[in-house]
């Protein structure tokens, strides 16, 4: 029989072991494989995780620094980051039983692990705040996005609830604060076709058959700006934030539309002005109708 998950490695920290699958290929070891698949990572780093246990193939089995290379499999290991500055705001547990932990997010915390976040993300906060090493986002929001998001507590029960989100019965609704517009007509429909643009992590709307579509509604004006409610009937990567900005309303604060280059670093005196402010769906395995709110708001001026 094979290993447990990750190979056997255990969860560290709140953080899973990472995986990297190896295709065919002529490296003549192990090591030769991971220093060229990751330039970025010395060969003394390397030597010191196996050297520790660190990593292993997807049987369990230790990688030593000579072990001969075989491919299509799978090595786990343990990422390493320099030591994280915390991002000074705190998340908020709204609810949590056997099947499901909701949080209200802050501004700049990131859902998992990412680039230069690792234990400054919500998901590994949690799991070491809560214990509970199985947790599992059901949905994201953008690191910059506040408001709520959904966890699996049982691995087994994650596909039932993402089923929701693929099948759209869950209702979502946001709020944003952008510039008021008297020419535009509101409530109305968005729908356009996003792609990955360039650089890769900003999304563009092209032509083509929409594969996005939010509604949109007025809830206040104050002046120049207006509170927005955004109800997103698709989840791509930055949709509110793209349809928003397509329209000529680009969120207070948004750093990446419109495109500024280089783009702004974080600046924690100026969140992006937009809330996943709440959620709803009837839940396959109690039968009862979910509805989660954040408790966080967003103020016109």
């Amino acid at each position: 029989m094979g290993a447990n998950k990750f190979g056997g490695l255990p969860v560290r920290a709140g953080v899973s072991p990472s995986c990297v699958s190896l295709p065919g290929g002529g490296w003549p070891t192990f090591t030769d494989f991971l220093v060229q698949r990751f330039p970025d990572i010395p060969l003394a780093v390397w030597l010191q995780r196996m050297g520790d246990g660190s990593v292993v193939d997807e049987f369990g089995e230790a990688v030593t620094p000579e072990r001969a290379y075989r491919g299509h499999m799978r090595l786990y290991y343990y990422r390493a980051l320099p030591p994280e500055t915390r991002i000074p705001f705190d998340e908020e547990l709204l609810f949590q039983d056997e099947h499901l932990v909701v949080v209200d997010k802050p501004h700049f915390l990131p859902v998992t692990p990412s680039g230069p976040y690792l234990q400054e993300t919500l998901l590994v906060r949690l799991k070491n705040r809560l214990g509970l090493d199985s947790l599992s986002p059901l949905h994201r929001i953008d690191r910059e996005t506040a408001g709520i998001v959904l966890f699996s507590v049982q691995p087994t029960e994650r596909a039932a609830y993402q089923d929701l989100f693929r099948q759209r019965t869950v209702n979502k609704r946001y709020e944003a604060i952008a510039p008021w517009r008297a020419d535009i007509a509101f409530p109305r429909v968005r729908s356009s076709r996003i792609v990955e643009g360039q650089p890769f992590f900003r999304q563009a709307e092209v032509p083509g058959p929409a594969n996005s579509e939010t509604h949109i509604d007025v809830l206040e004006v104050s002046g120049r700006l207006a509170r927005y409610g955004l109800s997103p009937v698709t989840g791509k990567k930055h949709q509110l934030r793209v349809h928003m900005f397509a329209l000529g309303l680009p969120i207070v604060n948004d750093r990446v539309y419109p495109p500024q280059d280089p783009t702004p670093e974080d600046d924690y005196r100026f969140p992006l002005q937009l809330l996943a402010q709440a959620i709803s769906f009837d839940d396959p395995f109690t039968k009862q109708r979910r509805q989660f709110s954040s408790k966080r708001r967003l103020e016109l001026p």
